[in-house]
This record gives structure tokens, C-alpha cells and sequence, in this order.
């Protein structure tokens, strides 16, 4: 019933997001700022987690297809597939649970603790949309952040499998270009829209109705992340079968 109860808080707290907007004037400013932190903030780590897992992907691609019978481009194909499907969009946004999902959370969570909300409240601002809104547009420039991960995946995995020696760079570059469908951009920018959504609403639940004092704030951000990371796995198991079944 717990678990019912919190589904059901959720969705209220998406009616309220939307039920009564904040001043333009105000909302624009803050949608800017929740951009510098949330999309900014997070180009570094996804540069260098893109850039070496990418790199990863190639050497185990080319270690398992180590045949003289199996061409060297595929292990280019095989990057580029596992990236562009999987990694980039996926694996980041889970990543992003746990830097962004915790700002998320911890901020709101402080200001719950110390009753900014509730000042808000009394002054007749719909908290919600304030605190809320603006992150779930910023979040809305996630697919950027993960068309420069695929690059950088991509990129680190030729890196890795041209200095490694397990193929040449025209035959990386031949088998990233083999047999690309427009459509797998499609389906990863899709469930990285959903997913972005996802994180900016599921860690500003738990930091919005979070009880307690300063010591609960580190455990809702805790709940946030795992609750986001299992939100985050279905969704993309449903959105997988919609899309390639």
C-alpha cells in the first residue's frame, strides 16, 4: 500500500506542476539556471564515461569476434549499434540519476527541511511548478547530451580499436557507416526524452514530500536514485518492444 500511495503522490504532483504556472518572468530565469546545472553540469562526466566505455565496447566486440572468417568492420557496426541503442542513451541517463537525480532531490529536500517550501506556500506560489517545471524543461536538452555521448562513444571506441591493433581505421569507419537506419536515432532520442522526464519528475517527488530532518535528505536522495534507476530500465524495456517488436 506504501508503495500504491507513493504512485499515486506522483501523479498529483504532476496535476500540480501544471495547475497553476509561475510568472514567464520568473520561470525564465530559473529554467536557465536549472540548465547550467542540470545539462552543463553534466557534460563532463558524460564526456568521459562516453569517450572510455566506448572504447571498452570496442576491445570486447574485438576480442569476441577474434575469427579470421568474420570481418574486421564489424566491430566498428557492433560500437556503433551498442552505443547508439544502448549505452549513450541508457546507460547515461542512469548515470544522471545518480549526479542529477541527487541535486535534484538533496536541493529540494533542503528546502522542504527548511520550510522554503512552505514560504513559498504562504505567498501564494504553487511550489510545485516552481521548483519542478523548470527542470523538466532543462532536462528537455538531455538528448544533447547523449548525440555528444554516442559521438564520443563511437570516437573512443575507434581510439581503443585502432591503437590496440585489432583493426584499421577505414574498417572501423566502414562499419560505423554499414547498414545505419535513421530509425535507431529515432528510438534513442525517444526513450531519452521519457527518460529525461522521468528525472527530472521521480528525484523532485522524493525531495518535494520528504519528512524529517537534514539526515533524511541523504536517504531520500538515496530512494530517489533507485527508484529513478528502476523507473528508467522498464521504461526502456517497454519502449524497446513498442519500437522492434
Amino acid at each position: 500500500m506504501k508503495h500504491i500511495a507513493a504512485i499515486g503522490g506522483y501523479f498529483i504532483m504532476l496535476y500540480d506542476i501544471f495547475r497553476k504556472r509561475t510568472r514567464w518572468s520568473i520561470t525564465k530565469d530559473l529554467i536557465l539556471r536549472e540548465i547550467d546545472d542540470l545539462i552543463f553540469g553534466s557534460i563532463g562526466i558524460v564526456a568521459f564515461i562516453s569517450f572510455f566505455v566506448g572504447g571498452v565496447v570496442a576491445v570486447q566486440t574485438a576480442l569476441n569476434i577474434d575469427s579470421p572468417f568474420i570481418p574486421k568492420y564489424l566491430i566498428g557496426f557492433a560500437t556503433r549499434q551498442s552505443i547508439v541503442l544502448e549505452f549513450a542513451p541508457t546507460f547515461t541517463a542512469i548515470i544522471l540519476a545518480g549526479k542529477v537525480g541527487s541535486f535534484i532531490t538533496s536541493s529540494i529536500g533542503t528546502m522542504r527541511v527548511t520550510e522554503q517550501i512552505d514560504a513559498l506556500d504562504i505567498m501564494g506560489v504553487n511550489s510545485v511548478n516552481y521548483l519542478v517545471f523548470p527542470k523538466i524543461v532543462a532536462l528537455m536538452l538531455m538528448p544533447f547530451l547523449i548525440a555528444m555521448g554516442m559521438y564520443l562513444g563511437v570516437l573512443g571506441g575507434w581510439a581503443s580499436a585502432v591503437m590496440s591493433g585489432y583493426t584499421t581505421s577505414s574498417e572501423f569507419i566502414q562499419g560505423v557507416q554499414y547498414d545505419f537506419k535513421p530509425y535507431s536515432m529515432v528510438y534513442a532520442f525517444t526513450k531519452t526524452v521519457v527518460f529525461a522526464f522521468f528525472l527530472a519528475t521521480i528525484p523532485s517527488y522524493h525531495g518535494y514530500y520528504m519528512k524529517g530532518g537534514a539526515l533524511d535528505v541523504g536517504k531520500a536522495s538515496t530512494v530517489s536514485f533507485v527508484w529513478t534507476s528502476i523507473v528508467i530500465i522498464l521504461t526502456n524495456s517497454v519502449i524497446t518492444q513498442l519500437f522492434y517488436a
